[in-house]
């Protein structure tokens, strides 16, 4: 493959997108199972892109249903060195209002899920740092894009992972409130963690669609409000990623690419053949 290539995890329809060209659905099989649909290649902005539709096309996968694991090898098996994410949140805090984007530096995991958001086990032990979960200069790109494009955009935040599907009690939404934390969400977690175990530098875009249920003076959250917030912040979405792209650089070389340089304990002559086999796309370079 001549470039790395730049990776796209969304709704159905964000990959709608004016320039999106050279369009071709791949699939691609891993040995953590299937992940959420075919891969649609292509370029845009002059990169080789991959896009996902993160629940599915139709979206028929429940967020604790994702498998991230295998999300993440494929787009690593497809040469993706960066990927960047759209995904619906909830508000917080007041300063964050419906259709705002927020662009995370932070998460704090509330789920049952830690097996699951790593491609460690099986014989290889491996402990990535993650203090710093989101790729600062991916980061930097899409808040700088963003601003360029007079989005309302809040630099910097603590992405709250539940669990889901329901939606928050409102006891747990303004417990997080009161903590200072500022977006809920159900997905990025396990995105960001597996992308950091495969090099990947990964970045959120967090789109506003309500206030979850802690402001009592706000209609709660609903899927139909989700939708409905979801589809006006589409165009500026697609608009921000479309900048973005072409800002990336074409060689991988920022700290997350060498993520696992002092990560893995065990040592290589006891690597199970079986395991290493499974990690060849993320392992290689250190076999």
């Amino acid at each position: 493959m001549s470039e790395s290539r730049v990776g796209i995890i969304g709704g159905s329809g964000l990959y709608h997108i004016d320039g999106f060209t050279k369009q071709k659905w791949v699939s691609v099989k891993t040995p953590f199972g299937s992940p959420s649909d075919d891969f649609l290649t292509g370029q845009l902005g002059g990169r080789q892109v991959v896009f996902l539709p993160r629940h599915g096309r139709g979206h028929r996968i429940l967020p604790t249903e994702l498998n991230h694991r295998a999300n993440i090898w494929a787009m690593k098996k497809l040469g993706v060195a960066w990927v960047i994410s759209v995904s619906a949140v909830g508000s917080l805090q007041a300063k964050y209002r419906p259709c705002d984007i927020v662009l995370p530096d932070q998460f704090l995991d509330r789920t049952k899920q830690s097996v699951a958001h790593s491609f460690f086990g099986r014989g290889i032990v491996g402990h990535v740092a993650f203090a710093d979960p989101i790729c600062e200069e991916l980061r930097q790109i899409l808040l700088k894009e963003a601003q360029r494009l007079k989005a309302r955009v809040h630099d910097g935040g603590t992405y709250v992972n539940m669990e889901g599907p329901a939606f928050s009690t409102r006891a747990e939404s303004i417990t997080n409130h009161k903590l200072g934390y500022d977006v809920v969400g159900m997905t990025n977690l396990g995105e960001a963690k597996c992308a950091r175990e495969a090099e990947i530098a990964y970045a959120t875009m967090a789109m506003i669609t309500d206030y979850d249920c802690w402001k009592v003076d706000e209609a709660h959250v609903t899927v139909e409000m989700v939708i409905a917030n979801l589809t006006k912040n589409a165009a500026m979405a697609k608009s921000i990623v479309t900048a973005a792209i072409p800002k990336i650089p074409t060689e991988p070389s920022w700290p997350c690419h060498s993520a696992l340089k002092d990560a893995i304990m065990t040592d290589k002559k006891l690597w199970p053949a079986k395991t290493k086999k499974e990690l060849e796309p993320i392992l290689k370079r250190y076999f």
